[in-house]
């Protein structure tokens, strides 16, 4: 229902007056012609709902990962129904992450571009820090350096720092009556000098394709343009290793069953070789130290053909099982292997531990095995299918340890504690016992709020929340 409502953009009354007033097609219109089929993987579509931005829906701001003419790109494309596509802190972080994906994995960029700037009243929020907007402009000049093409469609307004995104592309197509570009419109141009300019004697596609110079191609309509970026694509002399095509085996049992096996309670773990069987072809796994370390479970298998190493929690993350994850992660990085982690850490107690021989051994294994999954030259990626608690999400490469991609089922939960480790009952004797336990009521509700999967995904600390059914394809 989430996902159904923020594929809406601005809401219907927002898309008729972009697609009949403006006479523009819609951001995922524009997609489907530019893309070669429809099976794309959007990221983080959640991002910035129910964000203290106002009625703002979500981040207006769509990004994912496709095909263009058999070319893996990323693209990051302006939903101009949200507030006039204007980019809001969410929306430049969801950018930057875009960027980001595009540099460690070298695939090609396509920016749409139809936003009216930054949101000025959030420019403390947007503008001065080396996180903020002016990090998408020195990303596509790094991106450049590092030999990674980059594309641009103006397909409606692009103001102030929102022109330099075509401007920095290798090749940028502007189409006519419906795209202009300008650091500052006709409205500023009003106030600051007093004179009457049209958008299109400004910035319009003529203009910037015979004059300026900014624009390297004029499209008279959306179509041709899209058209014409294929076209470009097919130029660039830009295809990274062509793809096998693997064949592969289907898991021997049905990956909606998955939707039985999420588990809803994360006081306990349950069989992660049950999860692991609907997921790997042909339901094969060769496990590694298959009886050392068991709160752990290592092993090689393939997913749509393609080898992987497999480290997926099986209970708490013991010493033992530590160090046999450290071995695993150290064999795959010599080996040239990515990393799957399945994430469902247990619940740490609030209760203080004794300072234990037991417990400092452990710690030291898990930084051995932080050690080890920081360092490992591979790609990772990393989906939370239970709990993600306290310093074992560290362990299992969790945000902070930049896995390739992180994707969330819905029933995830991300927290330093797990809420339900709070007890409420009073301790007798205790004359303050009142308000200790409305505060820590208090306290049990806001974490129970922040740790939901969906809390996560609108602040953009994952790639997506995923079905559980859908994991082998995304």
């Amino acid at each position: 229902e989430l996902l159904e409502m923020v594929s809406k953009g601005g809401g219907e009354n927002a898309i008729l007056r972009h697609t009949q007033r403006n006479k523009k097609l819609f951001v995922r219109e524009r997609l489907k012609l530019l893309l070669d089929d429809e099976s794309f993987l959007e990221l983080s579509p959640l991002a910035g709902l129910n964000m203290p931005y106002g009625d703002v829906p979500a981040a207006g701001c769509l990004t994912g990962i496709g095909k263009i003419c058999g070319v893996w790109c990323v693209f990051m494309a302006n939903d101009a129904t949200v507030k006039g596509g204007t980019i809001y802190p969410i929306g430049v972080k969801k950018q930057l992450r875009a960027q980001e994906i595009a540099m460690q994995n070298r695939l090609l960029s396509v920016y749409l571009v139809d936003s009216g700037g930054a949101f000025l009243p959030l420019q403390s929020e947007l503008f001065p820090d080396k996180s903020h907007g002016g990090r998408v402009f020195y990303n596509e000049a790094v991106m450049s350096a590092m030999r990674i093409p980059q594309v641009a469609v103006v397909c409606g307004s692009c103001v102030a720092g929102g022109a330099y995104v075509p401007t920095m592309a290798e090749e940028a197509v502007i189409i006519d009556k419906i795209g202009t570009l300008f650091l500052a419109g006709p409205p500023l141009v009003k106030a600051a000098t007093g004179e009457y300019v049209s958008p299109e004697d400004l910035g319009g596609a003529k203009l910037h394709s015979e004059v300026s110079g900014c624009s390297d191609h004029f499209a008279s309509s959306e179509k041709e343009a899209y058209e014409c970026i294929r076209n470009v694509i097919s130029t660039l002399n830009y295809d990274p290793l062509p793809e096998e095509v693997i064949e592969h085996d289907s898991p021997l049992y049905s990956s909606d069953e998955l939707l039985g096996l999420a588990p809803l309670d994360y006081r306990c773990t349950l069989p992660v070789k049950l999860i692991l069987s609907r997921l790997m072809d042909g339901s094969r796994f060769q496990e590694f130290k298959a009886n050392y370390g068991t709160t752990l479970v290592t092993g090689f298998g393939h997913v749509e053909g393609h080898l992987v190493g497999i480290v997926a929690n099986n209970g708490e993350l013991s010493h033992d099982a530590s160090l046999k994850g450290s071995h695993f992660v150290q064999l795959c990085s010599q080996r040239s292997i990515p990393i799957l982690f399945f994430q469902n850490t247990a619940p740490h107690t609030t209760e203080p531990t004794s300072i234990s021989q037991a417990h400092s051994n452990r710690l030291k294994a898990q930084a051995s095995m932080m050690t080890a999954v920081a360092c490992a030259a591979v790609p990772k990626i990393t989906i939370v299918i239970g709990g993600c608690y306290g310093s074992e999400s560290y362990v299992m490469c969790g945000r902070s340890f930049s896995p390739n991609f992180l994707f969330l089922w819905p029933n995830a939960r991300i927290a330093l504690v797990d809420s339900r480790h709070f007890s409420t009952v009073p301790q007798a004797g205790d004359s303050d016992c009142t308000g200790d336990e409305s505060e820590l009521r208090h306290l049990k509700e806001k974490l129970e709020e922040e740790s939901t999967a969906f809390y996560s995904s609108a602040r953009l600390w994952d790639d997506g929340v995923i079905l559980p059914q859908n994991t082998r394809k995304v």
